[in-house]
C-alpha cells in the first residue's frame, strides 16, 4: 500500500456493508408485507420497516463515501491523511448515531419527517462527525496536492453538510416544510452527490484505464457543470402540487428533463475512457462495476425519472409504484453500486492480497443487477396499472391494492434475489481471499500476511 493511512477506509467499508446487509433485510421485511398484509403487523408495524429501510440507505451511503474519501485523498493529495484519530472518533459517532436512531424507530421514536425522522440530537451527532470528516480531509487537501478529483470531491461533500443543515428546520406549515425539506432531498441526491459520483468514479476511471489525467479531468469538469445546472432548478419537479408558485412547472419540467444528459455524459465518460485506455488491469471485478455504475444510474435515474418528470404526467403518476421503481433503480445504479465498486477496487489493496475472488464478486453484480432490473420492470407495471385504475378510472386505493398481488410478490422473489446477490458479494470481499498461483491452481489466503 502506497499510503499507510489509506487502511483507515477499511473500519469504513465494514460498517458500511454491515448496514447495507440490514437495509436489504428491512426491505425483505416491507416487501412481504405487501404480499401477506398482517405480516408482523403486532411486532413491527410496516412504517417503522420502511423507515429502517430508507435510513439505513442514506446512512450506510455516507459512511461508503467517507471510506472512499479517506481511500482515494492520500493518492490523490499525496499525503497521509492528517489525523487518523479523527476519522475513527468521527466514525464512532456516526455509526452510534445511526444504530441509536435505528433502534429508536422500532420503539416509535422519530421526527416524522421522511428520510429525516432523526431525533434532534442524533442529528447534531451527525452534524459533529460530518464537520470533523470534513475538517479531517480538507487539511489533508490544503497540505497536500490538489487535483480535479478531489477539488470535486470535497466540493461536492460541503455541499452536502451545507444542504443537511436544512435538516433542522421544520416549520409548521406543510408546504413550506416540503418547500425546504427538499433542498436536502433532491439537493443530495439529484444535486451535490453527483459531484461526488462523478469524482469517484473518475478516480476509479484513472486508476483503472491508463488515461492521461488531463483528458478525464475535463470530461470531470463538464460533467459536474451540467449536474450543477440541471439539478438546482431541476428541484422544481417536486414543487408541482405543494402550494408553490405556478411558474415552478415550466421550469421543473425544463430543467429536470435536463437531468437525463449529465447521467448521459457519465456512461459516455466511463465507455470512452475503457476504450481509450488499458483493458489490462486486473481487477476485471472493478471495472465490471465502473462501467455498471453509470449505465444502471442512466436508465435509474436518467429514463425512469425522466418518464415521470413532466408536470402533466406527474399529475397522475405522482406518489405511485412508478415512483418506487424509479426511486429504487437510481440509488442503486448511482450510488450503491459505486461504493460496491470502490470497495472492490480497494480491498485487495487493504487486504493487501492480488485482486481475489472476483468470479463470485462478478455474480453478486450480475444477479444483484439483475434482480433490481426486474424489481424496477415489476414496479413501473404495477405503478401503470394502479396510475390508471386509481387516478382516471377513479377507482378505491385499497381495491387497487388488491389488484397489484401479482406485481407484489414478484418484487418480493426480486428482493430475495438481490438479497442472495449481497450475501456474495459480501462474502467475496471478507472471506478467504482466492488466489491465482504458479500452474494455472488456486490457493486460499487469509490476508495481510500476503502481501
Amino acid at each position: 500500500m502506497k499510503y499507510e493511512t489509506q487502511k483507515v477506509a477499511l473500519p469504513f467499508f465494514m460498517v458500511a456493508m454491515a448496514l447495507f446487509a440490514l437495509q436489504v433485510v428491512f426491505g425483505l421485511l416491507a416487501a412481504s408485507v405487501y404480499v401477506w398484509p398482517n405480516f408482523m403487523a403486532e411486532v413491527m408495524p410496516f412504517n417503522i420497516m420502511r423507515v429502517s429501510h430508507t435510513n439505513l440507505l442514506i446512512v450506510w451511503l455516507l459512511i461508503g463515501f467517507m471510506g472512499s474519501t479517506y481511500y482515494l485523498m492520500p493518492e490523490e493529495a499525496e499525503r497521509e491523511i492528517h489525523s487518523p484519530t479523527i476519522a475513527y472518533i468521527q466514525l464512532a459517532i456516526f455509526a452510534f448515531a445511526g444504530a441509536a436512531a435505528l433502534v429508536g424507530y422500532q420503539f416509535g421514536i422519530h421526527e416524522g419527517r421522511e428520510f429525516l425522522e432523526q431525533p434532534f440530537w442524533v442529528k447534531v451527532l451527525i452534524t459533529i462527525s460530518f464537520l470533523m470528516f470534513l475538517f479531517n480531509t480538507s487539511m489533508t487537501l490544503l497540505k497536500g496536492r490538489r487535483t480535479a478529483i478531489n477539488l470535486v470531491l470535497m466540493l461536492g461533500l460541503w455541499l452536502a453538510a451545507v444542504f443537511w443543515l436544512f435538516a433542522f428546520y421544520n416549520p409548521t406549515n406543510l408546504a413550506v416544510d416540503k418547500l425546504y425539506w427538499w433542498w436536502v432531498v433532491h439537493l443530495w441526491v439529484e444535486g451535490v452527490w453527483e459531484l461526488i459520483m462523478a469524482a469517484l468514479l473518475g478516480y476509479l476511471l484513472i486508476k483503472m484505464t491508463g488515461v492521461d489525467r488531463e483528458v478525464i479531468e475535463k470530461w470531470l469538469y463538464i460533467i459536474v457543470g451540467l449536474s450543477l445546472f440541471s439539478g438546482l432548478l431541476g428541484t422544481g419537479h417536486h414543487y408541482y402540487w405543494i402550494g408553490a408558485p405556478s411558474y415552478w412547472q415550466p421550469i421543473g419540467s425544463i430543467f429536470s428533463t435536463l437531468e437525463v444528459i449529465p447521467f448521459f455524459a457519465m456512461v459516455v465518460f466511463a465507455f470512452t475512457m475503457f476504450w481509450k485506455g488499458s483493458r489490462n488491469h486486473p481487477n476485471k471485478a472493478a471495472m465490471l462495476w465502473s462501467l455498471g455504475c453509470p449505465t444502471v444510474a442512466f436508465f435509474g435515474a436518467g429514463v425512469w425519472g425522466f418518464m415521470h418528470t413532466l408536470h402533466w404526467v406527474n399529475y397522475y403518476s405522482h406518489g405511485t409504484q412508478v415512483t418506487a421503481a424509479h426511486g429504487h433503480l437510481a440509488f442503486y445504479g448511482a450510488y450503491v453500486m459505486l461504493i460496491l465498486g470502490i470497495i472492490t477496487f480497494a480491498m485487495p489493496h487493504l487486504r493487501r492480497v492480488q485482486p481475489y475472488n472476483q468470479v463470485l464478486n462478478m455474480w453478486g453484480f450480475w444477479i444483484m443487477t439483475g434482480a433490481m432490473c426486474f424489481m424496477t420492470f415489476t414496479l413501473t407495471f404495477a405503478g401503470v396499472v394502479q396510475t390508471h385504475l386509481q387516478r382516471v378510472l377513479g377507482m378505491n386505493y385499497m381495491e387497487v391494492q388488491d389488484q397489484l398481488g401479482l406485481f407484489y410478490m414478484m418484487r418480493l422473489g426480486a428482493g430475495i434475489a438481490v438479497a442472495i446477490g449481497a450475501v456474495m458479494l459480501l462474502y467475496a470481499f471478507f472471506g478467504p481471499a482466492r488466489e491465482q498461483v504458479p500452474g494455472g491452481g488456486t490457493q486460499l489466503t487469509a490476508g495481510p500476511e500476503h502481501a
